[in-house]
């Protein structure tokens, strides 16, 4: 086992009360769907559209706060929403990230994030430093030894199309931060939160040529497993398989209430 007694206490209260909450603050759209309805019944579409809903936002709402439970052990800081740096970067360090993104989209250089961090890191206090507003960090750790480590949570199938946006904000995150500190030891990376091909392996195909695969994307148990040690991954579901259990009776109440409207 890989999580402790007490982060499995943890995990498991988060789930609890992620679900609670999201109960309490549904709203289900107010839409007409009488074939449905009459086929399905009205607790079963209420049921779809929770679903839905809680897709839509799984990333924050369980997602984040569930990994920042696990990090807090593991790092010496560990939060979530976070700013990188303080909205600055330079000049140099903005003509830097065009030229690498540029370089990704034509094919005449291969992604290297430890080679294109140090591209940063040459020019990251070069010229004015311009004010930039950067995508904010869904999850930023630092560990013991000063290194710090920053997530972009996706959906399990992200836009093929926004890989070019998705690398500009991993290079960006490192750049506000090398401003301040030039010597920093800077991680960034796409985290997939489960592989929705197992058991066959994830096509990671669609982002080669944009992503440093090894370096700066982790799916499933990569990225579980990095926050709280390995088989943590496999302790994670099997968490909230046990509070799908415990919550079971709430949630079918929840529902068959939409029956009685």
């Amino acid at each position: 086992m890989a999580l402790s007694k007490e982060q499995i206490k943890n995990v498991e209260d988060v789930l609890k009360a992620s679900l609670r909450n999201k109960f309490q603050n549904y709203k289900p759209e107010p839409a007409s769907m009488p074939f449905h309805t009459r086929l399905l019944g009205k607790d079963r579409l209420a049921l779809y559209s929770f679903i839905h809903s809680l897709n839509t936002n799984f990333g924050t709402s369980i997602f984040e706060p569930v990994g920042l439970a696990l990090a807090q052990k593991s790092f010496k800081m560990a939060t979530s929403q976070a700013t990188a740096g303080d909205h600055h970067i330079s000049a140099g360090a903005q003509v830097e990230i065009q030229k690498i993104i540029d370089g990704l989209t034509t094919a005449t250089i291969s992604p290297d994030k430890k080679e294109e961090i140090e591209r940063i890191r040459k020019v990251c206090q070069t010229g004015k430093m311009i004010k930039v507003k950067p995508t904010k960090v869904d999850l930023m750790f630092e560990s013991q030894d000063g290194a710090y480590f920053l997530f972009d949570i996706k959906t399990a199938k992200p836009n093929a199309g926004g890989f070019k946006e998705f690398k500009r904000t991993l290079l960006e995150w490192a750049a506000v931060i090398l401003a301040n500190k030039p010597d920093a030891q800077i991680n960034t990376f796409i985290a997939i939160p489960y592989n929705p091909y197992e058991p066959e392996p994830y096509t990671r195909w669609t982002m080669r040529g944009m992503l440093d695969l090894d370096n700066e994307l982790k799916v499933a148990d990569e990225f579980w497993d990095f926050l709280g040690g390995k088989n943590t991954y496999k302790d994670l579901l099997d968490c909230f398989e046990r509070v799908g259990i415990e919550l079971r009776g709430e949630i079918d109440n929840y529902f068959q209430r939409f029956n009685n409207k």
